[in-house]
C-alpha cells in the first residue's frame, strides 16, 4: 500500500511539473528555513519546507499553498512578485521543557524582488508556528 501511494504521488508531481512547465520553479532559502516552490498553475504553488527556530528547540515540517497576485494587480514588471496563500504542517518539539510537538495552519503574505534573472530576495509576513510564527527573510532562487 505504502509503495503504490508514493508511487501515485511521484506520478502526479512530474506530470503537474511537466504540464504546468510556463510556469516557474525556486528554491526559497531564508534565515531559518527552506522551502521548495512547484507550479501548479500560472498563479498557483505548492512549497514543501522545513525549518527551524533561532534556539533549535523547534523543526517543522510544512507545505505552503501560495497564490500569486501578479497577474491579478497587472504587475508587468518580471522583478516583482505579490502572493499570500496557506500552510500546514508539523512541529516537533526538540528542546527541554513542557511544550510538546503539534500540528498548525496559518496564513501568510509576502513580496519578492529579483536583481537579476536567477535570484532575488524575499520577505514573507505570516502566522503559525509551523511556518515560522512571524514569516521570513531570505533569497530566492529560481531554477
Amino acid at each position: 500500500m505504502n509503495k503504490t501511494f508514493l508511487l501515485v504521488v511521484c506520478f502526479i508531481t512530474c506530470f503537474t511539473v511537466n504540464v504546468f512547465g510556463q510556469a516557474r520553479s525556486e528554491l526559497n532559502i531564508g534565515l531559518i528555513g527552506v522551502n521548495y516552490e512547484i507550479p501548479v498553475h500560472k498563479d498557483i504553488t505548492i512549497a514543501p519546507g522545513a525549518s527551524t527556530s533561532l534556539d533549535f528547540d523547534w523543526i517543522t515540517l510544512n507545505v505552503k499553498g501560495n497564490y500569486y497576485f501578479d497577474n491579478l494587480f497587472d504587475l508587468t514588471a518580471e522583478a516583482w512578485d505579490v502572493y499570500g496563500g496557506v500552510g500546514a504542517g508539523y512541529a516537533i518539539y526538540s528542546g527541554s521543557g513542557n511544550t510538546s510537538s503539534g500540528f498548525d495552519i496559518g496564513l501568510h503574505v509576502g513580496g519578492r524582488w529579483f536583481w537579476n534573472d536567477k535570484w532575488g530576495v524575499y520577505l514573507e509576513l505570516g502566522g503559525a508556528s509551523t511556518q515560522g510564527a512571524t514569516g521570513g527573510i531570505g533569497v530566492t532562487m529560481k531554477l
